[in-house]
C-alpha cells in the first residue's frame, strides 16, 4: 500500500469473520538461519510473508553467492535480521557490509558484535562504535567456546549466537548475566532447533550446547501470535465480536500466545477449536493493579492502547527494551496517546502507568507511526472508538503483516 495517510472507519461495531494470518516472523526467521547451516537437511513450511523475512531470505541468498569481491547487505530497517546476520555472516566465506536504514544504524548491535569477536570473528565497525553498519570477513577461526552476554538487553542477540553455536567448532557455552529479558524467545530457539535434532543443556544461566549435525526434517512455521494481538484489540473494542484465526494451538512455541490471558480481562474470551483459535467478546474481569509484560514486550504497545481507548488505569513493567526497537516505542505512545488525552508515564523506576482522567473523544486522531509496524497495527483499533482514524505511512504494516489493511476491509472496516 503506497500512500501518505489512509483513513479508517467502522460503520459497524460488530466484526464477525475468519482471518488466515500468515507465518510468524519469529519463527520463521530462526527457521531461515537454522535451514541455512543444515546444508540442506531442513526444509520450511508456511514461512513468513512479512517483509523483515523476505529481507532476510535475500541476504542469505546473497551471502550463498558471495565470491571474492565486498558485497553489501542492505536489510533496511529488519531488526532480527540484523542480529541474526551479524552471527551467521562470520561463519561464511566472503567480505560483507552489513547495514540498513537510518533508523538501524541507531540500534546498538555492540554487545553482540563484541562477544562475536570474542569468539574468533573478524567484525569492524564501520562508522559509530557499537553500530551498524559492520564489515564482516570470513569465515573465522574459533578461538574460545565461551561467552557471557546481558539477559535484559535483547534476547535477539542470545538467540543468534545459539543458532549458531552447533555449527561452531567448538561450540558454546552462552552465559546469561543477569535477568533475561522475553524468555520465551530463547526457548523458542531452542525448542526450533531441537525439532531438528539439536540437543542442548541449560542449567542455572549456562546454555551449552556442542557440534552436532542436524537431521533431514521440517520446521512448520505457526500463524502469528503477535498479529493475532490486533485481532484480540479489535474484539476487546468491539460491542459484538466472533473471529476465527486458523492453526493457533495451545501448545505454541511464541511468547506472544500470552495475549489469550491478558485479554480475558478485557472481556476477549479464547477458546481453542479443531480449526483454530475463536475469539468472543464476553464480560471482561476486574484489571489487574499491574501486567508484567517482560517476556512479550512486543505486545505493549497493543495493550497500552486497548487500556487507553476503554479508559482502562493500570500499571506496566518490563518495557526495558521498547526504547530500542523500530522507535523509542515509550515515547512514541507518550506522544500519540496525548492526542486524545491520556497520559503515559514512568511512575516509578521502569513502572509505567496510564492515566485517562483526561481522556477525551475527538471526532478525527491522527497517528504517527515513527517507521514502526506495531504502531500502526496498535492505533488502527480505535477506530471502532473514533468516528475517523487517520494512520500515517501505513505501507509500515509489510514488515510483519502485509494483509493487515485488507483484513481489516474484510471484516468491514472503510478505508480510503
Amino acid at each position: 500500500m503506497e500512500a501518505k495517510d489512509i483513513r479508517l472507519t467502522a460503520s459497524s461495531k460488530t466484526i464477525k469473520d475468519t482471518i488466515q494470518l500468515t507465518g510468524s516472523k519469529s519463527e520463521s526467521n530462526r527457521a531461515l538461519i537454522i535451514q541455512a547451516l543444515s546444508k540442506g537437511k531442513v526444509e520450511i513450511k508456511n514461512l513468513s510473508e512479512a517483509a523483515d523475512t523476505v529481507a532476510l531470505e535475500g541476504a542469505l541468498q546473497q551471502a550463498k553467492n558471495a565470491g571474492d569481491a565486498e558485497i553489501t547487505v542492505d536489510i533496511g530497517p529488519a531488526g532480527t535480521a540484523m542480529r541474526f546476520l551479524s552471527a551467521f555472516l562470520p561463519l561464511n566465506t566472503g567480505k560483507f557490509v552489513l547495514t540498513g536504514s537510518e533508523r538501524m544504524k541507531q540500534r546498538p548491535i555492540g554487545i553482540l558484535s563484541n562477544a562475536m569477536k570474542s569468539l574468533g570473528a573478524h567484525i569492524e565497525f564501520v562508522d559509530n562504535e557499537g553500530f551498524p553498519p559492520l564489515k564482516i570477513t570470513g569465515p573465522f577461526e574459533q578461538k574460545s567456546a565461551e561467552v557471557t552476554v546481558k539477559g535484559n538487553i535483547s534476547s535477539q542477540y542470545l538467540s543468534a549466537l545459539l543458532l549458531i553455536s552447533n555449527s561452531l567448532p567448538q561450540g558454546l557455552k552462552l552465559n546469561i548475566e543477569g535477568e533475561l529479558t522475553s524468555r520465551p524467545y530463547v526457548e523458542m530457539t531452542l525448542d526450533m532447533l531441537k525439532e531438528t535434532g539439536i540437543q542442548h543443556s541449560w542449567q542455572g544461566n549456562q546454555i551449552h550446547i556442542a557440534p552436532q549435525t542436524p537431521k533431514a526434517s521440517t520446521l512448520f512455521i505457526e500463524p502469528d501470535w503477535s498479529a493475532a494481538s490486533y485481532w484480540y484489540s479489535i474484539v476487546a473494542l468491539a460491542e459484538e465480536a466472533d473471529i476465527l484465526l486458523p492453526g493457533l494451538k495451545p501448545s505454541s512455541l511464541q511468547g506472544d500466545q500470552e495475549i489469550k490471558d491478558i485479554m480475558l480481562d478485557f472481556g476477549v474470551l479464547s477458546v481453542f477449536t479443531a480449526e483454530g483459535l475463536k475469539l468472543t467478546k464476553v464480560k471482561g474481569r476486574k484489571l489487574k493493579e499491574s501486567y508484567n509484560l517482560i517476556s512479550c514486550p512486543d505486545l505493549a504497545q497493543t495493550v497500552i492502547v486497548c487500556c487507553a481507548a476503554l479508559g482502562y488505569e493500570t500499571s506496566f513493567t518490563g518495557l526495558e527494551t521498547l526504547k530500542i526497537k523500530e522507535t523509542d516505542r515509550i515515547l512514541a505512545l507518550q506522544n500519540e496517546l496525548a492526542k486524545f488525552g491520556v497520559r503515559l508515564y514512568e511512575a516509578e523506576k521502569e513502572t509505567y502507568r496510564i492515566d485517562c482522567s483526561k481522556r477525551f473523544n475527538p471526532d478525527t486522531i491522527t497517528i504517527k507511526t515513527y517507521e514502526d509496524h506495531r504502531m500502526a497495527m496498535a492505533f488502527a483499533p480505535l477506530a471502532l472508538i473514533f468516528k475517523e482514524l487517520i494512520i500515517e505511512e501505513p505501507e509500515v504494516v509489510e514488515k510483519s503483516y502485509p494483509l493487515f489493511w485488507k483484513h481489516l476491509e474484510q471484516v468491514g472496516f472503510k478505508i480510503n
